[in-house]
């Protein structure tokens, strides 16, 4: 950690001189605060929270530090669960929003015990430390994450030249960022994360600890990595993520068979990739769901085809070739970022259900539009037109009437595979399974 740590004097920033005020701060939150205030603990908004106000951002969350213990701040709050291993957090429930309160941390370093603090190889894997306002400051991952609103006077309390870092644009990593990467490698994700969402530049520093840190990934739960993977994608950010994840080759330690297609010049690979994150996005913005399994599908699907094919060449015919490449590829790709069962089967269903939806004759495509996976694929084939695969112009067209079609209508369409002349369907976003 930064010899600073211990030696920095705040910069107090007052009222008069920021823009938050208490009406940008959810009510459930200055309850929060001011309850822990009227108690005698020390209360600040952090964070997030601070930096999307201050921004002009409207923050989803609201996170508070203070020097109480979570054992206190459970005696304050009725409505108050205790949480976490590596560090306690409590969770003040206001139906279904949350508010968590943090007990100021201190540094690891500072254990009594060697399970408060505990490493491996430079990792830190447990971190039940509490410290002081200045020594939690110093904690924390980035400089913009690092101001402090206190509720006492309204000042906004400032450790790392966060507020100058946050005019400039810039993201810049508290402390020496080849450490801070070493003690926890998904802070490399996070730091994307962040720029994806701010429009931020990483400062140089964080670009060359990723550069010399980023195969420390490797070494992260793939059931972590799993649940940072959806933060950064599921968060309305999902393109700029996928294009600063390949500027700094994070792509290659995530998805290496999709890194592989793309280095080399894969163009549809890319394009298709590019065009599922981009509907991801518009879907968020209009606050509908999205299937983690249609977007793992989505960027999985070029190593799908490639496995296919090499299949396919040693004589294997096209059905079982999907059904071992489908295998292989989320195998292959479980072995970075664990891929959930309840995920894993929705992806093999709209992989093979864009076989099936070619099959149109007879009762085939009046039961396969009865399954709980044809929305999924349907809107799967129409993600795949929308990236420039040729050929499919006919087929989409012809599903997106058929299901709006009568009876009778879908009964001529299943014998002459033909259909009544209609302008092709402005086709819809994916991911509505």
């Amino acid at each position: 950690m930064d010899n600073k740590a211990t030696s920095s004097s705040p910069r107090i920033i007052p009222r008069p001189e920021h823009t938050i005020s208490r009406a940008n701060i959810s009510e459930q939150a200055r309850k929060v605060l001011y309850r822990l205030h009227d108690a005698g603990y020390a209360a600040f908004l952090v964070g997030g929270g601070v930096r999307d106000i201050l921004l002009g951002l409207r923050p989803k969350d609201f996170d508070v530090a203070t020097n109480a213990t979570p054992e206190q701040v459970k005696d304050l709050f009725r409505n108050c669960r205790l949480i976490g291993r590596r560090f306690r957090l409590a969770h003040v429930f206001f139906g279904r929003d949350i508010i968590e309160v943090a007990t100021f941390r201190g540094h690891h370093s500072q254990a009594e015990h060697v399970e408060d603090g505990l490493m491996h190889e430079g990792m830190l894997l447990r971190d039940n430390v509490y410290g002081t306002l200045e020594e939690d400051a110093w904690r924390r991952d980035f400089s913009v994450n690092a101001l402090y609103y206190n509720i006492a006077d309204f000042s906004l309390v400032d450790y790392t030249d966060g507020m100058s870092d946050l005019q400039q644009q810039r993201l810049r990593m508290i402390g020496d960022p080849m450490v801070r990467c070493q003690e926890d490698p998904v802070r490399m994700l996070r730091a994307i994360r962040f720029a994806a969402k701010l429009g931020f530049s990483l400062d140089d520093s964080v670009v060359h600890a990723i550069e010399q840190h980023r195969t420390r990934l490797q070494a992260v739960p793939p059931a972590r990595l799993f649940d940072e993977l959806l933060k950064l994608f599921l968060k309305g950010h999902a393109l700029r993520t996928y294009e600063l994840l390949r500027q700094y080759n994070l792509l290659a330690v995530l998805f290496p068979a999709v890194d592989h297609l793309l280095k080399q010049a894969d163009a549809f690979a890319d394009q298709f990739i590019r065009q599922a994150l981009i509907n991801t996005d518009q879907r968020i913005a209009q606050e509908k769901p999205v299937n983690p399994a249609f977007l793992f599908a989505a960027m999985l699907w070029g190593p799908l085809l490639h496995a296919v094919n090499v299949l396919r060449q040693q004589k294997m015919s096209p059905i079982q070739a999907m059904q071992v490449a489908s295998g292989d590829v989320l195998e292959e790709q479980a072995q970075v970022i664990a891929l959930p069962k309840r995920f894993r089967l929705p992806i093999r269903e709209i992989w093979a259900g864009q076989s099936r939806l070619e099959k149109r004759q007879g009762r085939r495509a009046h039961w396969f539009m009865e399954q709980p996976r044809f929305r999924a694929a349907y809107d799967f084939l129409l993600l795949r037109q929308q990236a420039g695969e040729t050929g499919l112009e006919e087929i989409c067209e012809w599903w997106t009437h058929f299901q709006t079609a009568n009876e009778h209508e879908r009964k001529q369409m299943t014998q002459t595979r033909r259909h009544p002349s209609h302008k092709p369907p402005k086709l819809p976003d994916t991911n509505e399974a």
